[in-house]
This record gives structure tokens, C-alpha cells and sequence, in this order.
């Protein structure tokens, strides 16, 4: 079997919807409730570069809390971003998911498609 890892929120539906879509296919991922259990530092910023995408993209900002701790505002570094995630992870978009072929943002669900094995 091929290791799996998706940083879930239950509460989310695309993050239920994601899983659920893994289970349909055949796999059994390890589950991260990341509200949780938060990533550390190291594991935040290798998820990051492995997406390919820049740290904004796995930002909540349409979380209040995005705006209330002044996020928004130009000039905002990806360092100043990775440590309003680990103080706050619900701002961490969701659900991420990592495979042998990658990692990825799965909005919408059915980018975790690309990032699927071929089962043996």
C-alpha cells in the first residue's frame, strides 16, 4: 500500500468530501485532525514548497481571523504567514494531501486525482 497523508478538518466538506473520495479509490490515508495536532514548523514549510504553490495559497484568508490579524495587508511576509499558521491553524486551508507523486491543495476535491498511485 501507498502512504497516504491528509491534513483534515471534519468539520469541512471538501476536507470529508476529499477523504471519503480517497476510501472510494482503495486507500486508507493516515489522518492529521491538523486543529489538532498542528504541524510543526519544518513540516508547514516542506508542505508548502511541496505543493509548488506560494504560501499564500494555503492561507484561509476568507477566515476572520486572517483580517483581524492584519494578514491582508501588502507587504506581508511568507514568514510572517507560516507563523500566523502554527499560532492559528484554522487558518490553514485545507485539505492537503500528500502522496508518493506529491502534495497538493485538493480545492476541489478532484485535484487529489493527480496526486493518486496506481494501486498494485
Amino acid at each position: 500500500m501507498h502512504p497516504i497523508t491528509i491534513y483534515h478538518n471534519p468539520r469541512c466538506g471538501t476536507s470529508r468530501n476529499t477523504l471519503a473520495l480517497l476510501r472510494e479509490r482503495g486507500f486508507e490515508p493516515e489522518v492529521i485532525e491538523y486543529l489538532h495536532t498542528p504541524p510543526s514548523r519544518e513540516t508547514l514549510r516542506a508542505l508548502i514548497a511541496a505543493t509548488g504553490q506560494p504560501t499564500l495559497a494555503l492561507v484561509r484568508t476568507k477566515e476572520a481571523l486572517f483580517t483581524e490579524l492584519g494578514l491582508d495587508v501588502p507587504g506581508v511576509t511568507d514568514a510572517q504567514l507560516v507563523d500566523a499558521m502554527l499560532a492559528h491553524p484554522i487558518l490553514i486551508n485545507r485539505p492537503i494531501v500528500v502522496t508518493p507523486l506529491g502534495a497538493r491543495l485538493c480545492r476541489p476535491v478532484e485535484q487529489v486525482l493527480e496526486l493518486l498511485p496506481a494501486q498494485d
